[in-house]
């Protein structure tokens, strides 16, 4: 599964490096303002994401010209490319996960949610070696993951969940790959890992899955974002990408087989890989989303999941303060 080894990295330094390199030199992108066009195409982002391979059908099944609306789709084999593009104002709108939209927005970038594309349902998860059946288990064991992450957040939660913090286990800090290959090298107890890392560690590794995303709908939400500015100017064009994505959605319901055939060729894997990638993943219809996207106490709140995650930055330093969400989360196009 070449193309889907980077899933949900969370590029926060990355990103927020690029961005704080480019105000040093006095570049008036580096809040994403370069004047966005008002005409051409709208340059929408995506990278190595089994959800995120959509775009693909939304531009060969025609539902970008259905809906009179010119884009341009841009590639991005490296996650944090695209997440430093758009803050940049180098590309109108990208996919990514709503934990890295907090960055940029704590920083004043003008990026705004349009619709969110899915959430992790199993894609995401914690992998342990025989005889560690559950995650009480992990006291006192070696337990990787790759810091600063969703994973980290992720295997936090979890922890959290069970009554304990991560001062209970031996925490190592590795990429999420590595961890994925130490687990396999049998130099873990356990790995916070996400696909396709997570069935690698499964199958080769002969690892237990004893927790998963699954079992925390909203938790590891995934959106599309685009440049405030693109919105306020363009916000027909905005309302037909959104329309064509669904359209798209509702195709790849009726037509499964067919959709996968025309989305693996296009990304260069095979139907097999995405049909594994795309279990681990809930995709969001317009109802749901109309559902997460109100303002709630649980992950099943998009509002919720940003405070929560911006708590997770904050605790490590990545952000001073957690933005609003108000702003970010009001997308007239879900009402």
């Amino acid at each position: 599964m070449k193309h889907l080894k980077l899933t949900k990295v969370l590029s926060v330094l990355m990103a927020c490096f690029m961005v704080l390199a480019l105000t040093a030199c006095g570049s008036s992108s580096s809040k994403g303002s370069g004047s966005p066009s008002s005409s051409g195409p709208i340059k929408l982002a995506f990278s190595p994401l089994p959800t995120w391979y959509f775009w693909y059908l939304v531009q060969d099944k025609g539902f970008f010209k259905k809906h009179h609306v010119n884009v341009k789709l841009v590639y991005f084999p490296t996650y944090s490319d695209s997440i430093s593009a758009l803050n940049t104002g180098k590309v109108d709108g990208n996919s990514e996960a709503l934990i890295d939209c907090i960055s940029p927005l704590s920083k004043g970038i003008p990026i705004k949610s349009v619709f969110a594309t899915d959430y992790s349902a199993g894609g995401d998860g914690i992998v342990a070696k025989p005889g560690i059946k559950t995650v009480k288990d992990l006291k006192g064991k070696k337990v990787a993951t790759e810091v600063g992450t969703i994973e980290h957040f992720f295997l936090l939660t979890v922890l959290k969940d069970n009554g304990m913090t991560e001062k209970d286990i031996n925490l190592t800090n590795m990429t999420v790959q590595d961890s994925g290959n130490a687990f396999i090298a049998n130099k873990l107890d356990a790995a916070a890992l996400w696909e396709p890392f997570l069935s690698e560690a499964q199958t080769k590794g002969n690892g237990t899955k004893i927790a998963s995303s699954k079992s925390y709908p909203g938790l590891i939400p995934d959106m599309f974002v685009m440049n405030s500015k693109v919105m306020q100017q363009r916000p027909e064009d905005v309302k037909n990408i959104a329309a064509a994505w669904f359209d798209a959605m509702n195709y790849y319901k009726a037509h499964p087989a067919e959709s996968i055939k025309i989305v693996a060729k296009a990304a260069g894997i095979t139907p097999a890989e995405l049909k594994q990638g795309l279990d681990g993943f809930h995709l969001l219809s317009p109802s749901a989303n109309k559902q997460y996207y109100k303002k709630g106490n649980t992950f099943q709140s998009f509002y919720y999941s940003g405070e929560q995650n911006g708590k997770f930055l904050k605790s490590l330093g990545y952000i001073q303060k957690v933005p609003s969400f108000n702003d970010f989360l009001n997308s007239p196009y879900i009402k």
